[in-house]
């Protein structure tokens, strides 16, 4: 049981003020003070600095933020297990996010699997269920489907367990294991007229260029890929804007537009040939796809586990 101080200083981190803190927690403000002020003492430095009329996390305090918010995390969804296990429930399922394009063309595979194992039934075993095999939670996935960002984000504020990933993520706040490498391509219709590969990036800026939003991992992937060819999305001759790869590949389809996505998120229209990969010669690269969750947490042994048992599960399918 974690004490009411972290509480309140998780609060003062999260709304930026010991009013507010004290406001959501429905306690005094000075009560807000004393438990920052005793946690302080304990660690022997400052935790907060103020700036202006707002609190802000001195860098001895951000450290105590993560751990002390993952251990926060950790311990709610322990209460859940216990109190399931009291009342002779099956555990709550393993909140699972993924990023778009895994959600798509990557998660759908996990999921068949997971749902293949728990069909397995069994008189012997307790409430005529077999144990779970490995990678497979005893209650299944429950699946929230975001950017990078908006998972991360959720990560940290406990409403995921773990995440699979295309994009970059703080690697001091999150641990993490590959989950597959794919190759990340540039791709256009086949319908735009006669088709040439160029053999350098720049030679695609020529092309209106089609993206996802901000915050997603694969348009983070290719602004960080531009930006080592000096280059940026403003270079190509336009630039449009969709929120979905099936939107995004029907753009493309139908004229001389280009985009860049995951080989597996194309695979299906490359096969048909109703697209084309232009990757230049001086763009191809490979990517992970990751599974990851917050650092320190206590069962990083049983994330990392099963995000190493999916990866078996994909390459054994690829195979």
């Amino acid at each position: 049981m974690l004490d009411y101080r972290v509480q309140s200083f998780l609060a003062v981190c999260q709304t930026g003020s010991y009013t507010r803190a004290a406001a959501r927690l429905h306690i005094t403000q000075p009560a807000i003070t004393q438990h920052v002020h005793a946690l302080e003492a304990h660690y022997g430095c400052p935790l907060f600095e103020r700036e202006g009329r707002s609190m802000r996390l001195t860098a001895a305090g951000e450290v105590a933020r993560c751990r002390l918010q993952t251990m926060t995390n950790d311990e709610l969804r322990l209460r859940r297990e216990v109190a399931a296990a009291s009342a002779g429930d099956a555990a709550r399922p393993l909140r699972l996010g993924c990023t778009l394009t895994i959600a798509d063309y990557v998660a759908p595979r996990i999921v068949a699997r997971v749902a293949e194992s728990l069909s397995v039934v069994t008189d012997a075993a307790p409430n005529g269920v077999a144990p779970a095999a490995p990678g497979c939670p005893p209650a299944g996935l429950s699946l929230t489907v975001g950017n990078t960002a908006e998972l991360t984000r959720a990560l940290e504020e406990g409403r995921l367990d773990v995440a699979l990933v295309e994009g970059s993520f703080d690697r001091k706040r999150f641990d993490a294991e590959v989950l597959s490498r794919e190759p990340f391509v540039a791709v256009t219709g086949a319908a735009g007229g006669e088709i040439t590969r160029s053999a350098t990036l720049a030679g695609l800026t020529g092309r209106a260029l089609v993206v996802r939003e901000r915050g997603s991992g694969s348009r983070e992937i290719l602004e960080r890929l531009l930006a080592a060819h000096d280059l940026a999305l403003a270079d190509f001759a336009s630039v449009v804007e969709l929120g979905g790869i099936p939107a995004i590949k029907s753009y493309v389809v139908a004229g001389d537009a280009v985009t860049f996505l995951y080989r597996i998120a194309a695979a299906e229209e490359l096969a048909a040939g109703s697209l084309v990969d232009v990757t230049p010669r001086d763009a191809v690269l490979m990517h992970d796809l990751s599974g990851i969750w917050q650092q320190g947490s206590i069962y990083t042994p049983e994330l990392r586990e099963t995000v190493r048992t999916w990866r078996d599960w994909l390459a054994s399918a690829a195979a």
